[in-house]
Formats: C-alpha cells, sequence, structure tokens
C-alpha cells in the first residue's frame, strides 16, 4: 500500500531521436535511456520521425540534419506546424553559419555539430528540459509575459506580437531575445547575457545567428516611428520606447 500508482513516480520524459545512421543512433538511444533516464524512440528517417511525432506525445526532440527521404530541417518546420512548444536540437555535420541561422530561424532550440560528445548532448538535453518545465510549470514564481511596446503587444508565452488587427508569429528564440529587451527596456542588454541566457555559449557562430533575429526584431516593429532597437557598441543592444 506505500505506492498505489507507481505509473505516476515512474514517468520517464520521451525522447524522440531521428538518425539515420543506425550505429550512432543505437549509441545515443542507450545511452540517453540509461544515463538520462530518458524514454528514447529512435527513427531512421525523417518520414518515420513525423510519424513517431504525430503517434504520439514527445517532451524533445533531436534531429539529425542530413537523412534520406526527409532532411532533419524540413522534419523540424512540419513538427513545429503540430507542436510550437516542444524543444527541437537540430544534429548536423554541417557548420556553416548560414546552416546554424536556418536551423534557429526554423524554430530551433539547439544546435549541436557533429562529431559531438554524447555528454554534451545529454547536458543539452537536461538545460532544455528544465527550461522547458520552468516556462510552463513553475507557477511558484511567475515571469513577466505580456509588454507594451510602443504600439505594439508582445505575448511572450504565445509568441506573438500584435498591433492593431495584425498579428506576427515569432519563432522561440526571437520570442526570447525580445523579452529580454523588453525587461531592459531603455536599458543596455549585454550581448554576452543575451547569448549566455538564450545560447548558453557566447561563441562567434551563435552571435552571428542573434545578429540574425536582431534584423528579423527591427522588421517586425518598423511601423511604430516610437520604437527602435539600438546598438551600443562595444556593449549590446537597447530597446528604445519613446
Amino acid at each position: 500500500m506505500a505506492n498505489e500508482n507507481p505509473e505516476v513516480s515512474a514517468y520517464k520524459q520521451k525522447v524522440l531521436l531521428v538518425e539515420d545512421d543506425p550505429n550512432l543512433g543505437l549509441l545515443l538511444q542507450d545511452y540517453l535511456q540509461l544515463k538520462g533516464k530518458y524514454d528514447v524512440v529512435l527513427a531512421q528517417d525523417g518520414v518515420e520521425g513525423l510519424e513517431q511525432f504525430t503517434s504520439s506525445r514527445y517532451d524533445i526532440c533531436i534531429l539529425d540534419v542530413m537523412m534520406p527521404k526527409k532532411d532533419g530541417f524540413t522534419l523540424g518546420k512540419e513538427i513545429r506546424k503540430i507542436n510550437p512548444d516542444v524543444p527541437i536540437i537540430f544534429a548536423t555535420a554541417k557548420s556553416m553559419i548560414e546552416d546554424k541561422s536556418e536551423a534557429f530561424n526554423l524554430g530551433g532550440d539547439d544546435y549541436i555539430t557533429k562529431p559531438f560528445r554524447i555528454e554534451e548532448l545529454l547536458l543539452r538535453i537536461t538545460a532544455l528540459l528544465k527550461r522547458s518545465s520552468n516556462n510552463g510549470k513553475n507557477a511558484g514564481a511567475p515571469q513577466q509575459d505580456k509588454f507594451e511596446i510602443g504600439d505594439y503587444q508582445f505575448d511572450y508565452t504565445a509568441q506573438v506580437i500584435k498591433r492593431d488587427e495584425l498579428q506576427q508569429k515569432v519563432s522561440t528564440k526571437e520570442a526570447e531575445l525580445l523579452r529580454l529587451l523588453c525587461l531592459k527596456k531603455n536599458n543596455v542588454l549585454t550581448r554576452e547575457e543575451a547569448l549566455l541566457s538564450i545560447w548558453h555559449d557566447d561563441n562567434y557562430f551563435n552571435g552571428r545567428s542573434m545578429d540574425v533575429f536582431l534584423s528579423k526584431l527591427r522588421k517586425y516593429l518598423k511601423d511604430d516611428p516610437k520604437v527602435e532597437i539600438l546598438n551600443v557598441h562595444g556593449k549590446g543592444y537597447k530597446l528604445i520606447v519613446n
């Protein structure tokens, strides 16, 4: 009688792993199940990955990019249409900044370059799941998620910028960056703070990716002359609302 419902305490977070290399896929699956205590479902191409995703609920997805039948970027885009909130990590041998920018523009939450240490992947999974859990369930420490930006209304949770009857859906990374700017409104958000808070690493490639998102945010907010995102030389950025 000590535990009448053991299934509650035995719940394992579910990972969808899509990897076309069978040896690497099985290695990652075994490691994440053993060390991470996750329930890992392995799919070997993008088509099978989409079938698996639509047939069950997953807490996080890890997608190889270069796969037969359906590549990881296409799969990630389709997953985002079904579930805008599930964390997605792209894993690939591609390391060009254009590839990383595409990954984040599609709504990816993280990007890891092959070859990588399995321990690093586990750390990234753990961090993303913790952040996802805090955003969705931590009622004890509520965070501000609605902001007025001049004529715009920004809903961080819904990932939407509104102005009159117009709505602009934004990606996860765009929403996180705009929220940081809003919290620092009319003050400097340092480049390092933004990179470490959102990407957990202030390296060159992440910095270039952030520049892409800043350009897109400026475009979304361009119709209100009272609103401006400034570059502060040598420091970071400032959201100005007059």
